[in-house]
C-alpha cells in the first residue's frame, strides 16, 4: 500500500511539471518570429495567444496558434488520465500554469484560453461543450475574445459542479479564477468600454 502511494504521489509530481513544461512552449511567439513578423509581444495587447496573432493580420498563423495551444493542454491531460484522476487533475493545473508563466518567458504568458478548452477536451468532450458553448454564444453577441472566455469559462465551472463532478470542479475553480485575474485588464477595457473586438487590429 506504501508503495502504491509513494508510486501516485510521483505520478502525479511527474504529471504537473510535465504538463507544466508543455504548457510553458510559447508557440505564438515562436510561430510570428518564423513567419517574419517580429516579437508578438510588441504588437496589439502584446499577449502571446492566438487573439493577438490574429492582429497581425494573419489568420492562419493565429489559428496554428490557437491549435498547438490547445494542444499543449489536452496532451498532458490525455497522458495523466493514464495514470489516474489525480495525475491528470495535476497535468492539467501544470499546463495551465505553464502557459500562463512560463519559465522561458521571464514568468509572463498568455492569457490560457485555448489552453483551458484543450485541457477540457482532454478530461471529456463533455467538459469542453459549455465552455464551447458559452465563449461561441458571447462571441458571436458581442465580438468580444475576452467577454467570451469569462464567460466561457464560469458556464463551464458552474455545469462541472452541476452535473457531480465535484473534484475536476474545484480546479476549474481555480482555473477560472486564474483566467479572471489574467483579464483583469480587459475587464477593465470592458468596463470603460474600450476593450478591442475580435479581428480589430490594435
Amino acid at each position: 500500500m506504501e508503495l502504491a502511494t509513494d508510486w501516485s504521489i510521483f505520478a502525479i509530481l511527474v504529471a504537473l511539471a510535465g504538463g507544466y513544461l508543455s504548457g510553458s512552449i510559447p508557440f505564438g511567439l515562436l510561430l510570428t518570429r518564423a513567419a517574419g513578423l517580429g516579437d508578438i509581444r510588441s504588437i496589439g495587447s502584446g499577449n502571446i495567444g492566438a487573439t493577438n496573432v490574429l492582429r497581425t493580420g494573419n489568420k492562419w498563423l493565429a489559428a496554428l496558434t490557437l491549435l498547438l495551444d490547445a494542444l499543449k493542454g489536452l496532451v498532458p491531460v490525455v497522458i495523466g488520465k493514464a495514470f489516474g484522476l489525480e495525475a491528470a487533475l495535476a497535468a492539467g493545473l501544470g499546463a495551465f500554469v505553464g502557459h500562463l508563466y512560463p519559465v522561458w518567458l521571464g514568468f509572463r504568458g498568455g492569457k490560457g484560453v485555448a489552453t483551458f478548452a484543450g485541457i477540457s477536451l482532454g478530461y471529456s468532450w463533455t467538459v469542453l461543450l459549455p465552455f464551447a458553448v458559452g465563449w461561441l454564444v458571447t462571441a458571436f453577441a458581442t465580438r468580444y475574445s475576452s467577454l467570451a472566455a469569462l464567460v466561457g469559462v464560469a458556464v463551464t465551472t458552474l455545469t462541472l459542479f452541476l452535473v457531480g463532478q465535484t473534484a475536476l470542479g474545484w480546479l476549474y475553480v481555480l482555473l477560472t479564477a486564474l483566467v479572471v485575474f489574467k483579464h483583469r485588464t480587459n475587464i477593465a477595457r470592458l468596463r470603460a468600454g474600450t476593450e478591442s473586438r475580435i479581428g480589430q487590429k490594435g
